[in-house]
């Protein structure tokens, strides 16, 4: 995400991509959906869920356009520099021996004649063959300031990913340890309230014990940023089943409960004062375009990729939907927990121990994989961001300022609430908002202009977005702005009631 032009990597066929970008939205953020579809009201929740899809589908259209316009760039810039070069070896050959140099002209107007490169250039130049991550995206389009601010946009949505997984793994552990022990065993899920004065363990309260689980998961996983991680193919295939796993058990156990009678769940049709947090927790939860280029890259056929993703998020929209209506009108509103898979940690809905212990734990282990990745990941932005052409950083700010401005605030965030819901509304509803819509809209708008001036304005960008009239990028930023204005105007609305 910090660098230029990596590798493509391997190729795919389009259907193993359309998994990938499966696998990839859905995750962590589907978890807390559940509950902010209760508070929010069902009806409400369905038609922001199917907008705020829309939305997103419409700036993977608007990234996937850009990625090609970048790479026409690039490949433009290699045949002037190519024919510069030959231009060279023209004067240099030519003093010495008029002859050869009319042979070698012949020669190569034969082989590469300048019309053919046109028109092969025309039909392939806007081929998406090299993955250019977002960060040299926005170097190519954007002006100093662009730049700047998209950095500051994605480091502000990786300090809020790296909070929310700091935050979800020591509450998920907390959970599952205190309901096991003393007089409220296998109770969490069953409507009981805790505080957290609570008691976990003996003089142990469960805020201590959250801050304990907190205190070790950071002296496990922090010690990573301070060094290069790469998640490897069999992790991911590990983590992608077990997520599967853990989220077709839910869905079939809470229809289970429905289909026996015993659902309790009475869930309203529309509550407004929920939807600032549902809006930053859909936003999260369709959040793909910052990796798009590591994903359409290396898909082998793209010709209709655009339908393939279309295809995309129609499945996520089907399975978040059904995720999350079994899950509300299978338990009350009041006993849906911030992260979904503990409410399941209940003897009386799962009598066997071992599904209870996987589906409690579940986010430990899949977050504990991603957080080192996205730690690195934040790094290199950070060292990116402040990066200047031909200087290096000092060793102590390049092993121990970075890695320690990377974990700090996170772990601060984290130690301070475990307000789940509450972490994924506001990254979701501010960076998520800037990633998911404004950079993409900025990236679609500067692209095309580029383009124009490039190669003329009767130039057809083989992969345009669907969404090609400018009348959908002034949408998406006014929509964009608007949500920003919202979400701000709640919030102190809600405060000022307090």
């Amino acid at each position: 995400m910090a660098g230029g032009i990596t590798d493509t990597g391997e190729l795919y066929s389009p259907y193993v991509g359309l998994v990938y970008m499966f696998n990839l939205i859905v995750g962590t953020g589907a978890l807390t959906m559940p509950k902010a579809f209760a508070t929010a009201g069902w009806l409400v929740s369905l038609v922001l869920l199917m907008f705020l899809g829309f939305m997103s589908y419409m700036t993977t259209t608007f990234v996937v356009e850009a990625m090609a316009a970048a790479n026409a760039q690039l490949r433009w810039k290699r045949m002037e520099k190519r024919k510069e070069d030959d231009e060279d070896e023209d004067s240099s050959s030519g003093v010495s021996d008029s002859d050869v140099l009319l042979q070698d002209g012949y020669e190569r107007a034969e082989t590469r004649p300048i019309l053919s490169v046109q028109r092969r250039g025309s039909a392939n130049i806007f081929e998406i063959t090299e993955r250019v991550e977002m960060g040299q995206m926005a170097s190519m389009f954007f002006n100093k300031v662009g730049v700047n601010l998209f950095y500051f946009c994605i480091i502000i949505y990786l300090y809020g990913d790296l909070a929310i997984y700091a935050a979800a793994v020591p509450v998920s552990l907390m959970q599952v340890t205190c309901s096991v022990t003393g007089n409220h065993s296998c109770s969490v899920g069953d409507g009981t309230k805790y505080n957290d004065t609570d008691k976990c363990w003996g003089p142990i309260r469960r805020i201590d014990a959250y801050r304990l689980y907190l205190a070790a998961f950071t002296l496990l996983l922090g010690p990573f940023t301070f060094f290069n991680v790469q998640k490897t193919k069999y992790l991911q295939i590990m983590t992608s089943l077990m997520r599967w796993i853990a989220f077709i058990l839910m869905i079939i156990l809470a229809l289970i409960r429905i289909s026996r009678g015993q659902a309790e769940g009475h869930p309203s049709m529309a509550q407004l004062s929920g939807i600032r947090n549902l809006f930053g927790v859909c936003v999260y939860s369709f959040m793909c375009q910052h990796s798009l280029p590591s994903l359409i890259t290396p898909i082998s056929k793209k010709k209709h990729v655009n339908k393939l993703v279309l295809l995309d998020y129609i499945l996520i929209l089907a399975f978040y939907s059904l995720l999350s209506f079994t899950a509300i009108y299978c338990f009350r509103n009041d006993t849906l927990m911030d992260m979904y898979t503990l409410n399941f940690t209940n003897c009386e809905i799962i009598s066997v121990a071992f599904i209870r212990y996987f589906l409690g734990l579940f986010p430990v282990f899949t977050i504990s994989t991603n957080f080192p990745i996205i730690a690195v990941t934040l790094r290199n932005n950070w060292k990116t961001l402040f990066h200047r052409e031909g200087g290096t950083y000092p060793w102590v700010v390049d092993r121990i300022v970075f890695p320690a401005i990377t974990l700090i605030p996170p772990v601060l965030v984290a130690f301070c609430t475990h307000d789940l819901e509450s972490l994924v509304g506001i990254t979701g509803a501010y960076a998520g908002n800037g990633i998911q819509y404004l950079i993409p809209a900025f990236l679609a708008y500067c692209s095309r202009k580029d383009t124009q001036l490039v190669f003329g304005s009767g130039t057809v960008n083989k992969h345009l977005s669907p969404f090609r009239h400018s009348f959908w990028i002034v949408f998406v930023l006014i929509w964009g702005f608007s949500c920003f204005v919202f979400v701000t105007a709640n919030i102190v609305l809600s405060e000022s009631k307090l």
